[in-house]
C-alpha cells in the first residue's frame, strides 16, 4: 500500500483484543466495570482529602493530585475503547489518535513524577522530621506539581510533533487496543531513527532518573527507620511508605513489563495485556492500596460516607 502524508483524512485501524463477537459484550461489560470502580475510587479518595482537614497535608495533597491524574490516566484510553466495542468500529482518525497520544503522556508521565515527588516527601518526613514544615511547605509542593505538569505538556507535544513528521501507510493497522508511542513507530513507512533516540531519552530522563531517587530515598528511609528506638514509630512510617511502595512496584513493574516483552520477543496479545496492567489495573487498584493500609484515609473515608448516609434523611427531617 502505498505510503503517503498524513492529513485529516488518513486513518488507523486498532486491531484490539479480539475480532470475535461473542467475546465483545464479555470485554465491554470488564473494562467497563474496572473503569467505574476506577473512577469511583479515585473520586473518594480525592473527596476524603479535600473534606478532612486532618488529611491537609503534604503526602494527602500529593495522594490527591495522583488519584486524579488516575482517572485522566484511564480516561484517555478506556472510554474510546468501549465506544468501539459497542459500535464494532475499529478506524481512528489521525488527529484523534495523536490527541490519545499527546494525553495519555502526560498524565502517564505524571504519575511517574508524583510517585517520585511522594517518594520525596516521605524521606525529608523520616529522615528529617524537624525540617519537614518548612522544606515541604505548601508553596514548594504547590511548585513541584507545577513544574511537573509543565515538563510533562512539553515533553508530550516534542514527541507527537516528531510523530507528525513521520509517515504511514493509509489504513495502518495497530494491534493494540489505544494508540501507544511504540506501536505507532513500528507501524511508520519512513525512517524513525530521531524519534527512537527521543523516545530511549524520555525513557532515561523520566524513567530511570525517577526511579533511582525513589530507590535512593527508600534506601536512606529504611536506614533510618533501623535507627528508630520507638516501635509505633516504626510501624506508622512502614505504614505510609509501605502503600506507596505497593503502588510504585505495581506502576514501575508493569510499565517495565510493556517494554520488556516488545523488545525480548514481542508478542501483539502480551503487549495489550502488559498495557492493561499499567493503565486500567494500577489505577484502579491504587485508591484500595491507600485506603486498606492507611489508617487517616480509611477514618476520613468512613466518615464521608457516614455524611454522605445522614445526608438524605436531614432533608427529609426538615
Amino acid at each position: 500500500m502505498e505510503g503517503e502524508n498524513h492529513t485529516s483524512m488518513a486513518q488507523f485501524i486498532l486491531i484490539g483484543f479480539s475480532e470475535d463477537p461473542s467475546l465483545q459484550p464479555i470485554l465491554f461489560g470488564l473494562f467497563l466495570s474496572m473503569y467505574l470502580i476506577t473512577v469511583l475510587g479515585n473520586l473518594l479518595i480525592i473527596l476524603a482529602i479535600t473534606s478532612d482537614p486532618h488529611l491537609h497535608t503534604p503526602m494527602y495533597f500529593f495522594l490527591s493530585k495522583l488519584s486524579f491524574v488516575d482517572i485522566c490516566f484511564t480516561s484517555t484510553t478506556i472510554p474510546k475503547m468501549l465506544v468501539n466495542i459497542q459500535t464494532q468500529r475499529k478506524d481512528f482518525s489521525y488527529s484523534e489518535c495523536l490527541t490519545q497520544l499527546y494525553f495519555f503522556m502526560i498524565f502517564g508521565g505524571m504519575d511517574n513524577f508524583l510517585l517520585t515527588v511522594m517518594a520525596f516527601d516521605r524521606f525529608v518526613a523520616i529522615c528529617h522530621p524537624l525540617n519537614y514544615s518548612v522544606t515541604m511547605n505548601t508553596h514548594f509542593c504547590s511548585l513541584l506539581v507545577l513544574v511537573s505538569w509543565i515538563i510533562m505538556f512539553c515533553v508530550a507535544m516534542l514527541h507527537v510533533l516528531l510523530i507528525k513528521l513521520l509517515t504511514f501507510s493509509v489504513g495502518t493497522k495497530i494491534p493494540h487496543f489505544f494508540c501507544e508511542l511504540v506501536q505507532l513507530l513500528k507501524a511508520a513507512s519512513s525512517d524513525t531513527l530521531v524519534n527512537t533516540i527521543c523516545l530511549y531519552l524520555s525513557a532515561a530522563l523520566f524513567g530511570v532518573f525517577p526511579a533511582t531517587g525513589i530507590l535512593f530515598s527508600y534506601y536512606q528511609i529504611l536506614s533510618s527507620l533501623m535507627k528508630m528506638s520507638s516501635t509505633t514509630s516504626k510501624h506508622k512510617a512502614f505504614s505510609t511508605c509501605g502503600s506507596h511502595l505497593c503502588v510504585v512496584c505495581l506502576f514501575y513493574g508493569t510499565g517495565l513489563g510493556v517494554y520488556l516483552s516488545s523488545a525480548v520477543s514481542y508478542s501483539a496479545d502480551r503487549s495489550m495485556m502488559a498495557s492493561v496492567m499499567y493503565t486500567v489495573v494500577t489505577p484502579m487498584l491504587n485508591p484500595f492500596i491507600y485506603s486498606l493500609r492507611n489508617k487517616d484515609v480509611k477514618g476520613a473515608l468512613g466518615r464521608l460516607l457516614s455524611r454522605a448516609i445522614s445526608f438524605p434523611s436531614c432533608i427529609c427531617d426538615l
